[in-house]
C-alpha cells in the first residue's frame, strides 16, 4: 500500500492502552491486539479465556450452541434444561426469520415458545433428571413434533444430570420422535464458540444423513454458517432460484430437521460463517465427499463474486450465462443505489467488532461504500478466521478446548461419493478457488489498520478516541455505550430493526440505512457524560442500615 494511503501508525495508542493493565495482563493482551502487516505472516491470541474483570462482548457456549445453531430451526421443540432466565435469553434474540414448510400446509414452527424446565432449588439438590423427561413426554403430548433437542445449562453440569440418557430413554419410548442432548453448559468453552461445535457434531451424529433421498434438481448445495437474520437467508435464496441452483439445506436459517438429514445428498457446500460451522464442513467432506469452500453474500460484488464461483465450480456454460445473466438485472439498481449513498459515505471511517465472519464480510460492503475499516476483531474467533486455515496445524490445543468433543468421522462404507475429482479441484484451486480452505481477514485488511480479538471496554473507549470512526458496528450490548461517546453504531448481530442485508437487494438496503446513520448530526452534538469535567463523575450513595 502507498504510503498516501497508510492508516495512522496505532502503535502509541496500544501502549498507552496496555499501559494501564498490569504487567501480566498487559503482555497477555498484547497478543491479542496486532497492528495488521498484509505481507507478514502475523500471529494473533484468540479463543482463550477473557481475563476476569474486564467488560467482554463475549456469550456463552449454551448461547452459541442452542441461541445461534439450532435457534433458527423451526420445526424442533428446543427444550432447554435449566433456570427459566437461560430459556428466556435465548428467545427471540437474533430476529431469526423462517418461512412455513413448503411442503406441508401449516409445518410447524416452535421459534415463537420457550421451552424449558425451569429447575428449581429442590432440582439443584435432588437432580432433575425425573423433571426433564417429564418435560419432554410434555411437549411430546402438546405439540408432537419430529425432534426434541435437550440443551444444559450451567447446573446440570454442575449437578451432574445426564441429558443424553434421559434423551435416549424417552426416544425409545416415544418412538417417532428423534430425542437428542447437547451439553453445551455455559462454562463450558471460553465463548460461544464452543458452542457452535457442540451443536455441529449433535446434528452430524443424530441428524444427518437419515434421508437418502435423491434431490430432483440439477445443481444442489447447501448453504452453511446462514442464519436468515432479518430476512438475509430469503434473499441468497431468491438469487439462488433465478439462477437455477437448489438450496438443500441452510445451516441453520429458515431450515428443518428434514432438509438436515437429506443436506448429505448435495453437490457443494457453501461456508458463510467460518467459525460457527466449518465443522460441518469438513465432516460431510470425510464421510460423504462433498467438497466446500468459502463464500460471501455480504456486498454486492461479493454475492456476483460468489456465484460466479459457484459456476465455476460446476464448469457448466448454461450455468455460468445464466449467472451473469442475473447479475447483469441485479446491479443496475446496486450501483444507482451505491452511487446516492456515497454521497455521505465516502471517505469515512468505519470500526467493526462482530462475531462470526461478519467482521470481515462486512469490511467489503463498507469498501463499496468508499468507506475505511481502520480496526476489526472478533469476539470468538480463533487463530484461523484471522490468519487462515494455514494455522491449523500449528495450533496447539489446550485445556478448554479439550473440553469440547472431537468425534471421529470416516468415510461412509456405502455413501461416501466424491463429487468432484482430485483433478477436478486441483485444477480449480489453480483458478483461483479456494477449496475446503479460507485464508482469514487479515490478509484483505488495510495495512497499519488494528486487529484487536475479544476488545475490552477500555480498549473500545481509547480507539474511539484515536479513530473517531463515522460509524462502529458491534452487538447490543456495546451499543448504547458506544452512542454515549458521540458515534452511532450499527448492531451487527441481530440488526437492530433493519435487514435484509445480504445479497442485492440486501446490499440496497445496507446502503440507505448508512447513508440515514451518516446523515444524522445528532451524534457530533452528544458528550458522554463520564467526560463532564465540570460534574463529578462519581456515582455517590450512602448505605442505608
Amino acid at each position: 500500500m502507498s504510503n498516501e494511503n497508510k492508516l495512522p501508525d496505532p502503535s502509541a495508542i496500544k501502549e498507552e492502552i496496555l499501559a494501564k493493565y498490569p504487567p501480566k495482563i498487559a503482555r497477555k493482551r498484547a497478543k491479542s491486539m496486532v497492528i495488521n502487516d498484509p505481507e507478514l505472516d502475523q500471529q494473533i491470541q484468540s479463543n482463550v479465556r477473557t481475563i476476569p474483570g474486564i467488560i467482554t462482548q463475549r456469550g456463552c457456549t449454551y448461547a452459541g450452541c442452542k441461541g445461534v445453531v439450532l435457534g433458527p430451526t423451526r420445526d424442533i421443540v428446543n427444550l432447554v434444561h435449566g433456570p427459566i432466565g437461560c430459556s428466556f435469553y435465548a428467545w427471540l434474540t437474533r430476529r431469526n426469520q423462517t418461512d412455513p414448510d413448503e411442503q406441508v400446509e401449516g409445518g410447524d414452527n416452535y421459534m415463537n415458545y420457550a421451552f424449558s424446565t425451569d429447575m428449581q432449588d429442590d432440582n439443584i439438590v435432588f437432580g432433575g433428571e425425573k423433571k426433564l423427561a417429564q418435560a419432554i413426554q410434555e411437549a411430546y403430548d402438546i405439540f408432537k413434533p419430529k425432534a426434541i433437542g435437550v440443551f444444559s445449562t450451567c447446573p446440570v453440569g454442575l449437578i451432574g444430570d445426564d441429558v443424553h440418557a434421559v434423551s435416549r430413554e424417552m426416544k425409545e419410548k416415544l418412538g417417532d420422535c428423534n430425542v437428542f442432548g447437547f451439553s453445551c453448559e455455559g462454562y463450558k468453552g471460553v465463548s460461544q464458540s464452543a458452542g457452535h461445535h457442540i451443536a455441529n457434531n449433535q446434528l452430524f451424529r443424530h441428524v444427518i444423513g437419515l434421508d437418502d433421498t435423491e434431490p430432483k434438481h440439477k445443481y444442489n448445495v447447501n448453504l452453511l454458517g446462514e442464519y436468515n437474520i432479518g430476512g438475509d437467508g430469503f434473499e441468497i435464496d431468491r438469487i439462488f432460484k433465478k439462477c437455477g441452483i437448489n438450496i438443500i439445506c441452510t445451516f441453520s436459517g429458515n431450515s428443518t430437521m428434514d432438509k438436515f438429514a437429506n443436506s448429505h445428498m448435495a453437490d457443494l457446500n457453501l461456508v458463510m460463517c467460518h467459525r460457527s460451522i466449518n465443522y460441518m464442513a469438513e465432516m460431510q467432506e470425510t464421510k460423504f465427499g462433498i467438497p466446500w469452500f468459502k463464500v460471501n453474500f455480504i456486498g454486492a460484488e461479493s454475492t456476483a463474486k460468489a456465484m460466479r464461483k459457484i459456476g465455476e465450480y460446476f464448469e457448466d456454460d448454461e450455468l455460468k450465462a445464466r449467472i451473469e445473466e442475473v447479475i447483469a438485472e441485479e446491479m443496475p439498481s446496486v450501483k444507482e443505489a451505491v452511487a446516492k449513498a456515497k454521497l455521505k459515505s465516502d471517505g469515512k471511517v468505519a470500526m467493526l467488532f462482530v462475531g462470526g465472519s461478519r467482521a470481515h464480510h462486512y469490511q467489503e460492503l463498507f469498501g463499496e461504500l468508499g468507506m475505511q475499516t481502520v480496526s476489526a476483531g472478533y469476539e470468538f474467533g480463533h487463530r484461523d478466521d484471522y490468519e487462515g486455515r494455514k494455522v491449523l496445524p500449528t495450533i496447539k490445543v489446550d485445556a478448554d478446548s479439550r473440553n469440547i468433543e472431537e468425534i471421529k468421522v470416516e468415510k461412509d462404507e456405502t455413501r461416501y461419493s466424491p463429487r468432484a475429482s482430485e483433478e477436478k479441484l486441483e485444477a480449480l484451486k489453480e483458478k483461483g478457488l479456494e477449496i475446503s480452505d479460507y485464508r482469514g481477514m487479515a490478509p484483505d485488511m488495510a495495512d497499519q489498520s488494528l486487529i484487536v480479538d475479544d476488545i475490552t471496554h477500555w480498549e473500545t473507549e481509547k480507539l474511539i478516541d484515536f479513530y473517531k470512526p463515522d460509524i462502529f458496528c458491534a452487538g447490543i450490548k456495546e451499543k448504547y455505550v458506544v452512542q454515549k461517546s458521540g458515534i452511532p453504531l450499527k448492531q451487527l448481530h441481530s440488526y437492530d430493526y433493519g435487514g435484509p442485508y445480504a445479497g442485492f437487494e440486501g446490499a440496497k438496503n445496507f446502503y440507505a440505512d448508512i447513508e440515514k446513520i451518516l446523515s444524522t448530526s445528532i451524534w457530533k452534538k452528544i458528550k458522554a457524560p463520564w467526560l463532564n469535567k465540570e460534574t463529578d463523575p462519581c456515582i455517590c450513595a450512602e448505605y442505608v442500615a
